[in-house]
């Protein structure tokens, strides 16, 4: 169904509505998904309801966030229709700044944006990064305050500082985006919903109560009513943007895009506009729509519509699929600068090869590194002086850590070098990345988070506090500072602190920062760990092995209760003798170890250490194993 109205070029498609849902980590993206999609019918009633039906990933069901974007289609009939089938494609984005590519994506797919923001917590650094990518855009916002019926909910207090964050971010962008239209940014609708209970009203709920409406259909009137339909220019050319990648193990690579300008059609001809600015024909071998939580075979798609195309095998994120005698492609997607970088390479410690079939040599990581370039558009992988480890940036620590735990998941062995941040030289200066955090805390625990912060070269620049016996900090930190800052965190605040933070520009280098105030506990030959042993060293730290565990010279078996590292002989046995004791060893009052995860393996290594990450087993170490090279080593830097 299109509207063209006389006297102009451009047509519209109302039958159709392409929205993205932004919002920060767990403030209930998926959640309002399932519920959008459960009262459409997309789930068969004696289907798999399962819950967080997008987050299809076993790493992003694991951690409770979303990793990738992906696109769903609901398809809406009821009253704000009027009469007519509407199709509602939806794509769920990343609440995580780390993964801001594929936001950025996901937004170059659409005409509007509904905004979750928790009715508790309130807007929060990646709420304001989505945000302004939207402005950016100059896409139409829909504010939607979720949660309404928790405890805590001060549902005022939340739209007032959204609101805030939608003006300050308009100013801010007045010099960047010069017609963006200040009244349209401020005049936001807001929605009050529990995506839980797949209810929302457009008028405001009691604080810790329930929206009135019984549906999702103020939600979805307000989508209607907001959110533009797609235009396009009648008797153009064919122009389609290829947004993400996926496959498919019956018709390979599948490219997903969406038709700007033009009809796709399956078996047609077209031409593929590269990166390089190579044009070549192709053929579309399979076109697929996507229903519900599926896809099925098209014949044809118009203006609008989100489709994916089998046929093309090296086609990537970006390109542009045009008429073949007229070829006018779109532009690329443009991505933010990296701000992190890790060396990735294989295994080289004593232990590798040990976990039968796993993949161990540079080839078939290569080869992994090159695969994850074609889909993560965010991802640079640069070659070092080795030839067998690579340096892979990525836009933060969490991304990068994503990766390695899903290559180990897949088999292979890994050498991974702990987190550097990728700097810039500004007139003959260095500067580094920054980062704005935020930070929630209970008040008693206000001085540990100030102090930890101001040794990460942190500077506060803004403190709320609500009287709820929580308190609110702003503060921009050097990026490096947040490597390892999770944990400390964590345990400074007993596990009760809240803190996230987004990409906030370049300053010039701030300095040193020391990561860690205690050394390491090396083991000084290879064996396996021993109960007697542990029990004599256990006073001098905590332990990250267990007894009977193998270990090798130059591996990280604990963390010392002193700065410096320190050596230890974590094999020895009890001497044996045909002396019957007075009393056997006790080996009760043996602390049990810590289970360090790969994220706490790459926050607690040092400069020269390095994290040996396998199917089996993570693994701390020194880069130089070798106790008498790294003692040379360590003498040439404090020389140099």
């Amino acid at each position: 169904m299109s509207d063209l109205s006389p006297g102009t070029t451009s047509a519209t498609r109302e039958d159709l509505r392409n929205v993205a849902i932004v919002a920060h980590v767990d403030h209930g993206k998926t959640t309002m998904v399932d519920a959008m999609l459960s009262q459409t019918g997309a789930f068969s009633s004696h289907g798999d309801t399962t819950e967080r039906v997008m987050d299809s990933g076993e790493l992003e069901r694991e951690k409770g966030i979303t990793i990738l974007a992906k696109n769903t289609t609901v398809f809406y009939s009821g009253p704000a229709a009027n009469g007519h089938d509407v199709t509602i494609n939806v794509i769920d984005t990343p609440g995580h700044a780390d993964f801001g590519g594929e936001v950025e994506r996901g937004l170059s797919m659409v005409d509007g944006v509904v905004l979750l923001v928790d009715a508790s917590e309130g807007p929060l650094p990646q709420t304001r990064f989505v945000l302004r990518k939207a402005l950016t855009a100059k896409l139409p916002v829909i504010l939607v305050v979720n949660k309404t019926d928790r405890p805590d909910a001060r549902i005022d207090g939340v739209v007032s500082d959204s609101m805030d964050l939608l003006l300050g971010l308009a100013s801010d962008l007045a010099e960047e985006v010069p017609d963006l239209d200040l009244d349209s940014v401020l005049n936001v609708p807001v929605v009050y919903a529990s995506g839980k209970a797949g209810r929302a009203s457009k008028i405001q709920p009691e604080d810790g109560s329930l929206p009135d409406s019984e549906d999702l259909e103020p939600l979805f009137a307000t989508i209607m009513e907001h959110v533009p339909a797609p235009t396009y220019t009648p008797g153009e050319v064919l122009q389609a943007h290829v947004t993400n990648l996926d496959a498919s193990p019956f018709l390979g690579r599948l490219a997903l895009m969406r038709v700007f300008n033009g009809t796709l059609r399956k078996g047609a001809h077209v031409a593929w506009a590269r990166q390089d600015g190579q044009l070549k024909t192709v053929k579309i071998t399979e076109l697929l729509a996507t229903k519900g939580l599926g896809r099925v075979a098209a014949a044809e798609a118009g203006p609008g519509e989100i489709v994916a195309v089998a046929g093309i095998e090296d086609i990537m994120i970006g390109e542009t699929l045009t008429d073949v005698e007229n070829p006018k492609p779109l532009p690329l997607i443009t991505i933010d600068d990296p701000a992190i970088s890790m060396t990735i390479g294989i295994n080289t410690s004593p232990l590798a090869g040990k976990v039968k079939g796993a993949k161990v040599t540079a080839r078939q990581v290569k080869d992994r590194l090159d695969k994850e370039l074609v889909g993560n558009v965010s991802l640079k992988v640069l070659p070092t002086a080795r030839p067998d480890s690579w340096e892979v940036q990525g836009r933060g620590e969490l991304a990068l850590a994503i990766l390695v735990e899903q290559m180990r998941r897949e088999g292979f062995e890994l050498t991974v070098g702990k987190p550097q941040v990728v700097t810039r030289t500004v007139d003959g200066k260095i500067h580094e990345p920054m980062e704005l955090m935020t930070i929630d805390v209970p008040e008693e625990y206000l001085g540990n988070v100030t102090q930890l912060l101001a040794g990460r070269k942190g500077r506060m620049i803004n403190m709320a506090n609500h009287g709820t016996g929580w308190v609110r900090l702003e503060f921009t930190v050097p990026a490096r500072g947040l490597i390892g800052f999770r944990t400390r965190f964590m345990t400074d605040t007993r596990g009760a602190g809240i803190a996230s933070s987004m990409a906030d520009g370049y300053e010039a280098w701030t300095g040193d920062i020391e990561y860690r105030n205690n050394g390491s506990m090396i083991a000084d030959r290879a064996g396996v760990v021993t109960p007697f042993a542990m029990i004599n060293l256990q006073e001098r730290g905590s332990f990250f092995v267990q007894p009977t565990s193998e270990v090798y010279e130059g591996m990280i078996v604990g963390e010392n209760s002193r700065a410096d590292d320190m050596e230890v002989n974590i094999t020895k046995e009890k001497k044996l003798t045909n002396m019957r004791a007075a009393s056997s060893d006790s080996f009760e009052n043996l602390t049990p170890p810590r289970h360090l995860t790969l994220e706490e393996s790459l926050e607690f290594a040092r400069e020269d250490e390095c994290v040996e990450v396998t199917p089996d087993a993570i693994r701390i170490r020194k880069v130089i194993l070798n106790s008498s090279e790294r003692g040379k080593a360590s003498r040439s830097r404090a020389r140099a």
